[in-house]
């Protein structure tokens, strides 16, 4: 787990003040990174071609220029010049050192852009479109220097972005860098040190994000159990049943000891899942919503949904209903809420009375789950997408791990299952929805099937192949 922050500025100039580090400095081993990944990953003579704009995102790309001249066919090319002092010393050295800059933009092995880095707040030119353009067209391996050219302050897209195979950032996580709309352009994140530690560098945060090393499986270490011990999940299972039996069937996957399935009517589940017209007395977590449509009755909800003091997930279906939505108003409750952008607009115009399309939610993720938690702190939030956005208690985690394997139905009812299972063995809110976020996501990855074949079972399925502590 790393710490994420809106904007590295002020880390770099306690840098400064704190440490006696110089600009120079941190520029130096910012490029050292990027110089060390092609070292690692490219031979000696590839060729390289290194875009640098005007400020200090282009000295860092100039620094590079000169770190492997010599060792590798380097073509730096300066389409606007410089204009920050750090980027004029730095052309000064390279051109001392004989280092190739070109006029003209060619294919090479490796393409670094330099041109911009984070915090653009403004759109980027006509020119800056058509070099980014022509940057895109090249088939050599693309490396964006601390952010790609073309993703704004806040992560979204401008008309044109450089379309990154990895991006080297510098010092620290940034939260731009997690927006959905611009994960294809960022491609793999790498962080960089700037001559002190990441731990030195950093300073607190409230925002977070989970690696693999993070998940933290169901564990049966003890010999005298049984079923009971692993608690009871109760999922509702409504007009699309083929819903609430997937989340049953991922709930009794991951641990829990007990799965029923409550039913209005005869369905036939897989043998092991129990099915009953009530919650069980000894269920120990509840999950309602997947598939759910009006199937059942005001009455049924008060006593057994909204009248319960047990540990829910609402997903799907519930947030177009205004009776399950009223258990957010109760605070000594566990309560994980598993939304996608087009449900939390649904959740967003009840809970506030204001409409907001799923653009709005999508360019606005962060700061809109942090509203989001302002009004119901003790709620985990799960909001899905290609990053994951979990918050509850103004902590905020973010899950980069998915893939495009969980793009089809059925992902997100493996995912409320995931949540209701933890839920029931005992894990808090915010445990379970971090966990079963993290065990959807690396089961995917452990799908080897063609990227468009996944099933849900298959994600299920894939689950006991899972290892973590």
């Amino acid at each position: 787990m790393q710490k994420v922050f809106r904007s590295c500025y002020e880390l770099d100039r306690r840098c400064y003040a704190s440490y006696g580090l110089t600009e120079d400095i941190l520029m130096e081993h910012a490029a050292r990174g990027m110089a060390a990944y092609i070292q690692e990953h490219f031979g000696q003579g590839s060729s390289i071609l290194i875009v640098s704009g005007v400020g200090n995102n282009g000295a860092d790309g100039i620094v590079l220029a000169r770190q492997l001249h010599g060792e590798y066919d380097v073509r730096l090319h300066i389409p606007f010049g410089v204009r920050s002092e750090m980027a004029k010393l730095q052309l000064e050295r390279a051109e001392a050192l004989g280092v190739n800059i070109v006029d003209t933009m060619e294919d090479a092995d490796i393409i670094v852009d330099a041109i911009f880095g984070a915090g653009l707040s403004r759109e980027i030119d006509e020119e800056t479109q058509f070099i980014l353009h022509k940057l895109n067209s090249f088939t050599g391996y693309k490396i964006a220097c601390d952010i790609p050219t073309g993703v704004g302050e806040n992560g979204c897209l401008m008309p044109m972005a450089f379309n990154a195979d990895v991006t080297i950032t510098m010092g620290a996580y940034k939260e731009a860098l997690y927006l959905d709309e611009s994960k294809d352009n960022i491609g793999k994140v790498i962080r960089v040190d700037l001559g002190v530690s990441s731990k030195m560098y950093e300073t607190k945060s409230d925002t977070y994000l989970l690696e693999a090393s993070d998940i933290k499986l169901p564990s049966r270490d003890s010999l005298s159990t049984h079923k009971g011990s692993f608690g009871h999940a109760a999922v509702f299972c409504g007009e699309k049943e083929g819903a609430g039996i997937i989340a049953g069937m991922a709930a009794s996957r991951f641990g829990a000891g007990l799965t029923t399935l409550v039913v209005h009517e005869k369905i036939s589940p897989p043998a092991w899942l129990m099915h009953s017209t009530v919650v069980p007395s000894n269920a120990s977590a509840i999950a309602i919503g997947m598939g759910l449509g009006e199937h059942f009755e005001s009455e049924f909800l008060q006593q057994y949904v909204i009248g319960s003091h047990l540990p829910i997930v609402l997903d799907a279906d519930s947030f177009h209903h205004s009776e399950i939505l009223s258990v957010l108003e109760q605070k000594e409750r566990d309560i994980v809420i598993t939304p996608h952008p087009k449900e939390f607009a649904v959740l967003w115009e009840h809970v506030t009375g204001e409409q907001i399309s799923v653009a709005q939610v999508q360019q606005n993720r962060f700061e809109m789950v942090r509203k989001f938690n302002s009004r119901y702190p003790h709620v985990t939030l799960l909001l899905k997408g290609a990053n994951m956005l979990i918050v509850q208690e103004e902590q905020l985690y973010i899950n980069p791990l998915g893939t495009s394997k969980l793009s089809k139905g059925g992902s997100g009812d493996v995912l409320s299952g995931l949540v209701v299972s933890l839920l029931a063995q005992g894990y808090s809110g915010i445990e379970a929805a971090i966990q079963g976020s993290l065990a959807l996501t690396l089961a995917a990855q452990h799908y080897s099937g063609a990227s468009y074949a996944m099933l849900p079972i298959d994600l299920i399925d894939a689950l006991e192949l899972l290892e973590g502590r």
